[in-house]
């Protein structure tokens, strides 16, 4: 089982930029694909962002592309999503999390480990 403990979020202004890390213990995620989500208040978990385990294919919702950024470092067990540009619209709860499905996903039902999430408020 992995253990994800996401950090950096906060209250932000509109159009600042926060960064979110995910650290990863219990067994090393360097084979799996990791993703991270967000839901705001009232409403369902979204997909946000994923990586492949190399790093080398990653995705985005058409809601967050060019101002959000997925990254990891299998050295440290350790996922980030970069986000610049920030809309009141991205304010939630984010939460990252880890497939063991071969290659990379978007659906959220093939993503077996959750952390507790962090919360980002983005103010106008």
């Amino acid at each position: 089982q992995v253990q994800l403990v996401e950090s950096g979020g906060g209250l932000v202004q509109a159009g600042g930029s926060l960064r979110l890390s995910c650290a990863a213990s219990g067994r090393t995620v360097s084979n799996y694909c990791m993703g991270w989500f967000r839901q705001a208040p009232g409403k369902e978990r979204d997909f946000v962002a994923a990586i492949s385990w190399a790093g080398g294919r990653t995705f985005y919702a058409d809601s967050v592309k060019g101002r959000f950024t997925i990254s990891r470092d299998n050295a440290k067990n350790t996922v980030y999503l970069r986000m610049n540009s920030l809309k009141p619209d991205d304010t939630a709860v984010y939460y990252c999390a880890a497939s063991s499905i071969v290659g990379v996903t978007t659906d959220i039902t093939n993503f077996d480990s959750w952390g507790q999430g962090t919360q980002v408020t983005v103010s106008s």
